[in-house]
């Protein structure tokens, strides 16, 4: 009997990533998605100084931006060359379309 035959075969999740890309997407927007809690929690409803509103916090909001930004296409990487087939990271767009979607409203009508 042929040993090859009897060992069963390998179950591929369609939760969980099996790609590192698949990885670093949803670790990327898990702390986008940490950030912007906190932003929404804390930043939002507490009055700083104007020098810490002026130089601080932009910084804050492009890197939590960007977080959700680079998960997004990371993902879309893991996805098209990997072909990673991870529900998680499907739902990583998500985030990065989001992001998309406030940029793109801040540059066609700046208030």
């Amino acid at each position: 009997m042929d040993n090859q035959t009897d060992q069963p075969t390998k179950h591929r999740s369609l939760v969980w990533p099996v790609t590192r890309l698949g990885w670093w997407a949803i670790g990327l927007v898990a702390l986008y998605a940490i950030l912007s809690i906190l932003n929404t929690a804390v930043f939002m409803r507490v009055t700083f100084s104007e020098q810490v509103t002026r130089t601080v916090l932009p910084f804050y909001g492009i890197f939590m931006l960007l977080c959700g930004l680079a998960g997004a296409i990371i993902a879309l990487v893991a996805i098209i060359r990997k072909k990673e087939h991870s529900i998680l990271v499907w739902i990583c767009l998500l985030p990065g379309l989001f992001v998309l979607f406030l940029v793109f409203g801040e540059l066609l009508f700046p208030h």
